[in-house]
């Protein structure tokens, strides 16, 4: 097969394949975000996680109040002391998600073949025949013949603990369906998915905007999932309601993209988001499971030459109750990463798996792995191709920095930057050296009180694959002088010896502003 059409370097030798995995300081240039609950928000256990890789929290706000997604916040802010690990935090809407209301908790046994209504009237108690759901408009919205998913929130879809149903009548606003496999529903929380049908409700949620205008502003989130977004006007209208809550305008938004509708209008969403959550659970439901991998690859190529992050979900769901992950998901962890994302997010795995840490180093190796035999060469070319000439000046710079670094062998690229774009763009590159992104402080003022900028700036990377943050000191700000970029630089070396990065005689490839000008320079350390 000619090399030109595959995502590995080729060849690949056997004997590697023999050879045990190095441990590295850096686990792996994929980023890994954790979902923090029950079995991960203990001080010592998101201290593990952020040890083993975990470099962006997330809080789900389907379940929990605020008082206790806080407590959990402070103990991973304990953690982040302790480790000295950066880590960002990430918002997870509940958006217009469909549940079945199940408030005594007792599991719910059902028959294949049986029937079971599903009723808008939140009062009744859920039974093996009726299933209350949050939403009135289902009778509206659904058919005779369509199919809906119940399934215990964040699961891998086991047909045991899930359950699909046919609608086969309406009756006023209850809704008659047949229920085609024997299932027990376990738990308090039951996502209900109808399959390819438009649901009138908004995308965010009054609830939603609760959370964000009280934890999201008190803790400045650095990002917000918007959960089910199915129109590029969905980002628009959450990013104009972040926009007038102080520091939230700096947030980014990360469309995640579950549904036939959300795929129609992938194209203007991808446009208006900062980033992409492909969630593989519910488009797994709403597509024919052959079609699955065909919607991830392209996906995820669209957001790599847009420069923007693409996150995979659902990787290795049966970690949720097991030390190891099965064949087939070690192998999509890798295939995700061949395609080019640019970070897998973990869900039920951390949430409430009994293997949290153990989950995130797992997925860090084979991510590691992964990088090693990724095509970066063949991934370049496309890359430079798709973007055309003439280039902007920022995209040509960060394009040579990378090219530059490759031809001298260099072991790491240290960029600086105010905004963190151009650091950004060198990532869009996937240079196969970590990027050490220097975030410069910019001095603000509000005529009141000083701050500076680039905390925001700085934790943002811990999304992008190879990106690696490091904050400069604020008596060095943006607009410095040559002198005052030396010294940054030489902090910046120090760093990167101390983590094992580079050591004397590496080639460095180092990209930053002098005057107006950009510069791409490469030095030689000395012993």
């Amino acid at each position: 097969m000619h090399s030109t059409h595959l995502l590995l370097e080729e060849p690949i030798r056997m004997a590697s394949i023999l050879e045990p995995s190095k441990p590295s300081f850096f686990p792996a240039m994929t980023k890994i975000v954790g979902t923090l609950g029950p079995k991960s928000r203990s001080v010592e256990v998101i201290s593990a996680c952020l040890k083993v890789g975990m470099s962006v929290a997330r809080f789900d706000f389907s379940w929990g109040d605020v008082e206790y997604h806080q407590e959990t916040l402070e103990n991973l802010k304990t953690a982040i002391k302790s480790t000295k690990k950066l880590c960002a935090v990430m918002l997870d809407t509940v958006g217009p998600e469909l549940q079945v209301v199940n408030k005594s908790e007792k599991a719910i046994s059902l028959e294949a073949d049986g029937y079971v209504i599903l009723t808008p009237d939140k009062e009744q108690e859920a039974s093996s025949e009726l299933l209350p759901i949050n939403f009135s408009g289902l009778s509206k919205a659904v058919k005779p013949g369509d199919t809906i998913f119940i399934g215990q929130y964040l699961f891998t879809g086991s047909e045991t603990t899930s359950v699909w149903l046919e609608v086969s009548e309406l009756k006023g606003e209850d809704v008659l369906c047949i229920i085609k496999n024997t299932a027990t529903l376990a738990g308090s929380l039951f996502t209900l998915h109808v399959s390819q049908i438009h649901i009138d409700l908004p995308t965010l949620t009054e609830a939603d905007k609760i959370a964000i205008g009280t934890w999201g502003v008190r803790n400045k989130i650095d990002f917000l999932s918007l959960s089910y977004t199915r129109h590029a006007e969905d980002v628009r209208q959450a990013r104009e309601f972040l926009s007038k809550l102080g520091d939230l305008c700096q947030t980014q938004i990360f469309a995640k993209v579950e549904s036939i509708e959300g795929l129609t209008h992938f194209d203007e969403i991808l446009q208006e988001a900062d980033g992409i959550i492909l969630s593989r659970g519910n488009l797994g439901i709403d597509l024919p499971p052959e079609k699955v991998f065909l919607f991830q690859k392209a996906a995820v190529y669209k957001c790599n030459m847009a420069g923007k992050p693409a996150v995979i979900t659902r990787v290795v769901d049966s970690m949720t109750d097991n030390l190891r992950p099965t064949r087939a998901e070690a192998t999509d962890v890798a295939n995700a990463i061949l395609d080019g994302s640019d970070a897998i997010l973990l869900g039920a795995e951390t949430l409430r798996g009994l293997y949290p840490v153990e989950t995130i180093s797992t997925v860090g190796r084979i991510c590691y792995e992964a990088e090693k035999v990724f095509n970066q060469d063949l991934y370049f070319k496309k890359t430079v191709k798709y973007v055309g000439e003439p280039m902007t000046h920022l995209e040509s710079i960060a394009s040579s920095a990378v090219r530059a670094a490759i031809k001298v062998k260099a072991s790491i690229i240290i960029c600086f930057t105010s905004s963190g774009r151009a650091a950004r763009l060198i990532a869009k590159y996937r240079p196969t050296m970590p990027v050490l992104s220097v975030v410069i402080p910019r001095l603000k003022t509000n005529q009141l009180r000083w701050s500076f900028s680039g905390a925001f700036e700085a934790r943002q990377s811990l999304i992008v694959r190879g990106l690696f943050p490091m904050l400069a000191d604020p008596r060095h700000p943006a607009e410095s002088t040559s002198a005052s970029n030396e010294s940054v630089l030489k902090v910046a070396l120090d760093h990167g010896k101390a983590s094992g990065l580079i050591k004397s005689h590496d080639r460095v490839v180092v990209c930053q502003k002098v005057g107006d000008a950009s510069v791409v320079k490469i030095i030689e350390l000395e012993d």
